[in-house]
C-alpha cells in the first residue's frame, strides 16, 4: 500500500524563527530540497544492527518519497546532550527520536512541531495509537510534540533451567513469593563457601534504573512522584516504602549481588540470566540479547504485586516505556519530515521495525500482525494495556530522575558493602526532594 496517501497536498512554512536561532536543519535547505536528516536512537543489539534495519525502511521511503534520508544513529548515552545542543543553537536534523520519557521537558523547550492539524492528518490521528503509548507523547491539556514509535514495558524474565533445578514450578505473582524464590535461587552451586548464583539480577549502578523501578514500586505502594499540583512528593510514605523494598534485595535479604551496585547496563544482567549468575531479571527487552545468544531457557512472567488484588496505581507494573519521533521546528523540509514520521508510523512499518527490534508497536492494527502473537509481546501488550503508566507528565521529569535515581545508585552503594535501613532511604529521598523543591 501507499504509505503516504495521506499526505496529499501538505502545506507547510519553510521557516521558523525559534528565539534562539534561525538557522535551518542539517541535511535540508531554504528551499525545501527532496533531502532531509533523521537522527535515530540505538534500540538493536548495536548502532551497526540499526543502521542495517533503519536503512531498508528508509530505502522503502525514498523510493516512494523521492527523500533522501541522512541517518545518524546515536547512542543513549550522547542523545540527550545532543538534542539540548540542537535546540540551544537551533540547528538540528528535522526528525528525531526521544526516550519518551523526555517528551514534556522538550516539549517545553519550544523547539519541536505540535502534533496537530497537518501533521496530526500525516499520521492518521491519535486513535489509531494505543492509549498507553500516546499518553507520553506529551503534556497533559497541550498538543504534544511527539509521535509514539517503539513501545516497552517491564516483565519478569526467569530462567527456566535454574528454576527446574530448584523444584520450583512456575514464577511469583506477588512482592513476597517473589522475595522466597529468589531466596531459594541464592545459593553456592561449587561448594566454595561463596554465593555464585543470585535470585536477582538488575543495573543497580545505573541511574535509569533507579528511577524507573522507584516509579513503580512506589505507585504499588501508593505513592508518587509528584502530587496534583506538580510538587514533588519523593519521600511520601509510598515512595519510601517502594524503594526500601528494593533496595532491600541487596541489603536485607541478599537475594542480589553487592557487585550489581556497579552494574551500569541492562546487558550485563540479562548475561547474568543467560549464564546462570542469576535466575531472574526485570527488564523491558532482553528477547534480542536471549536471541543472540541461542538462549533458549527463559520463560516471562508478569512484574510481582505487592497485593495481588490491586487495582489502579496500585496494579502498575511498569511505566509506558519506549521512544518517540519528533520534527524539528526548525527544519526547511517540512513536508519530508512530516512523510518520515507518517512512514515510520505506518502499520507495515511499525511491524517491520518493532519485529526487528523485538520491541512494541505503538499502532493498535499492527498487533494483529504474527510476529506479536508471542507470550512475551502479548504479555507486554497486555501490561500496557492495563497495568502501565507514563513517567509523571511534568517538565522537570528528567531531573526527578536525576535526583531519584541517583539516590537509590547510592543507596545500593551503601548496602553492597554494608546495611540499609528505613530511615537511610527516607532521608536519601528527603534530600532528593528537598532539591527538587528548591528547583521548581
Amino acid at each position: 500500500m501507499n504509505k503516504i496517501h495521506r499526505l496529499g497536498a501538505v502545506a507547510v512554512a519553510s521557516t521558523f524563527v525559534l528565539g534562539l536561532s534561525a538557522c535551518g536543519s542539517s541535511g535540508s535547505d531554504a528551499s525545501g530540497s527532496g533531502e532531509i536528516t533523521y537522527w535515530a536512537t540505538n534500540q538493536g543489539e548495536s548502532l551497526d544492527h540499526d543502521r542495517e534495519v533503519l536503512t531498508e525502511s528508509l530505502d522503502r521511503f525514498t523510493e516512494e518519497t523521492g527523500v533522501k534520508v541522512n541517518l545518524e544513529v546515536i547512542p543513549w548515552t550522547d542523545m540527550y546532550n545532543r538534542i539540548l545542543t540542537a535546540v540551544t543553537s537551533g540547528d538540528g536534523p528535522d526528525v528525531l527520536n526521544i526516550g519518551n520519557t523526555w517528551a514534556v521537558t522538550l516539549q517545553e523547550t519550544g523547539a519541536f512541531e505540535p502534533v496537530e492539524g497537518d501533521l496530526l492528518e500525516a499520521i492518521g490521528g491519535r486513535d489509531r495509537f494505543v492509549g498507553s503509548s500516546w499518553a507520553t507523547a506529551g503534556a497533559e491539556g497541550k498538543p504534544p510534540t511527539s509521535v509514539p514509535l517503539y513501545s516497552q514495558a517491564y516483565s519478569l524474565y526467569y530462567n527456566t533451567a535454574l528454576f527446574e533445578e530448584a523444584g520450583i514450578d512456575g514464577p511469583p505473582e506477588t512482592w513476597d513469593e517473589f522475595v522466597d524464590t529468589a531466596k531459594q535461587l541464592t545459593k553456592d552451586t561449587d561448594g566454595d563457601g561463596k554465593i555464585d548464583q543470585w535470585g536477582i539480577s538488575t543495573e543497580a549502578g545505573a541511574v535509569t534504573n533507579g528511577a524507573h523501578h522507584s516509579f513503580i514500586w512506589g505507585k504499588q505502594n501508593g505513592g508518587a512522584m509528584f502530587d496534583a499540583e506538580g510538587k514533588s512528593t519523593f519521600n511520601a510514605e509510598g515512595q519510601i516504602d517502594g524503594v526500601n523494598q528494593w533496595v532491600e534485595l541487596m541489603g536485607t535479604h541478599k537475594v542480589m549481588s553487592p557487585s550489581d551496585a556497579e552494574m551500569t547496563t541492562g546487558a550485563d544482567a540479562i548475561a547474568n540470566l543467560i549464564d546462570g549468575r542469576a535466575a531472574m531479571v526485570m527488564n523491558q527487552n532482553p528477547v534480542k540479547n536471549f536471541k543472540a545468544r541461542d538462549f533458549t531457557d527463559w520463560a516471562v512472567a508478569p512484574m510481582p504485586l505487592v497485593d495481588p488484588a490491586a487495582v489502579g496505581d496500585e496494579a502498575v507494573m511498569s511505566f509506558a516505556a519506549g521512544s518517540n519521533v519528533s520534527v524539528f521546528k526548525n527544519s526547511d523540509n517540512k513536508e519530508a519530515a512530516y512523510q518520515l514520521v507518517a512512514h515510520l508510523t505506518d502499520t507495515e512499518e511499525q511491524v517491520y521495525l518493532n519485529d526487528s527490534y523485538t520491541s512494541l508497536p505503538t499502532v493498535k492494527d499492527a498487533y494483529e500482525a504474527e510476529e506479536f502473537q508471542d507470550e512475551s509481546a502479548k504479555l507486554k501488550e497486555k501490561t500496557l494495556a492495563d497495568h502501565a503508566q507514563p513517567m509523571p507528565l511534568v517538565a522537570q521529569e528528567g531531573q526527578m530522575e536525576t535526583l531519584v535515581g541517583t539516590a537509590v545508585k547510592n543507596l545500593f552503594a551503601q548496602a553492597a558493602t554494608g546495611t540499609v535501613t528505613r530511615a537511610d532511604v527516607e532521608r536519601a529521598l528527603t534530600d532528593a526532594n528537598n532539591q527538587m523543591a528548591a528547583a521548581q
